[in-house]
This record gives C-alpha cells, sequence and structure tokens, in this order.
C-alpha cells in the first residue's frame, strides 16, 4: 500500500440526526484510537504460570481527537451544539484506503485557543458511546 496522505482522514458528523455526514471543516490533524480491556482469567492451574485472558470479553472503546482552524460556520455551530446540548451523534471516520468506521460519539472535550498574531483554532476529543460499525474500502 502506498503513503497516504494525512488530510484524507476525514472526521464526519450526521448534521441532522438524518444519516446526512458532513466533514468537520478546518481540521489540521485527526486520530483515532481503538482500545479493547482484557479480563484476566488466570489461575493455579495457569500453564507455565502465564496469564490467560477470556478472549471477547472486556469492553470496547474508540477516541477520536482533531485540531484546525475556523473554515465552516455549520459545523462549527454543529459541534458546539452537540457539546452544550449533550448529545451523542452518529460520526463517521473515513480512513483512506482502510474504510469507514461509524457510531455513536459522545464530545467529551471542545478547547478553544488564539494568540493576538495567529489565526483562532479549536480541539476536539470524542469517545464511543455504544456498538461501531467498519466498511471496508
Amino acid at each position: 500500500m502506498p503513503a497516504q496522505n494525512g488530510r484524507d482522514l476525514l472526521i464526519r458528523v450526521d448534521m441532522l440526526g438524518d444519516g446526512t455526514f458532513v466533514a468537520i471543516a478546518g481540521l489540521r490533524a485527526t486520530r483515532i484510537s481503538f482500545n479493547a480491556e482484557t479480563v484476566d482469567v488466570t489461575s493455579l492451574e495457569s500453564t507455565g504460570g502465564w496469564r490467560e485472558l477470556l478472549a471477547g470479553a472486556g469492553v470496547k472503546t474508540a477516541s477520536i481527537s482533531g485540531a484546525g482552524v475556523f473554515k465552516d460556520e455549520g459545523t462549527d455551530e454543529r459541534a458546539r451544539q452537540i457539546f452544550f446540548d449533550g448529545e451523542i451523534p452518529n460520526f463517521q471516520v473515513v480512513i483512506p484506503d482502510f474504510g469507514t468506521i461509524e457510531g455513536p460519539f459522545q464530545l467529551t472535550a471542545l478547547d478553544y485557543a488564539g494568540s493576538y498574531n495567529g489565526e483562532a483554532s479549536y480541539e476536539l476529543s470524542l469517545a464511543s458511546a455504544g456498538q461501531l460499525t467498519f466498511l471496508a474500502a
């Protein structure tokens, strides 16, 4: 697989709750992380004293983060609305040549910053809030 452009990794939000996804504008950096807790079932009978884990038993989570500059009033307002209203809408993360992850996420952090001689910027963090689906590219 050839190298991919980082700008092709998109975070998209369901704007109206009807499955109409729009990319959050102005993002410069995005990241998605997947995690799974382990359930330790090691006992005195474990072979060689090695730890044993119970397959499929741990809680799975995903987190998304992004940082960028203000570019689009619609998606900027939607992010603020999601945070202040405590909504948990569907988001999509498009990973180039890999696929699309979709599901409910809670906006857990929304940071704004700016300096007198630079652009205003924002950062956001999302935490999975239900089952996610994956559609291969």
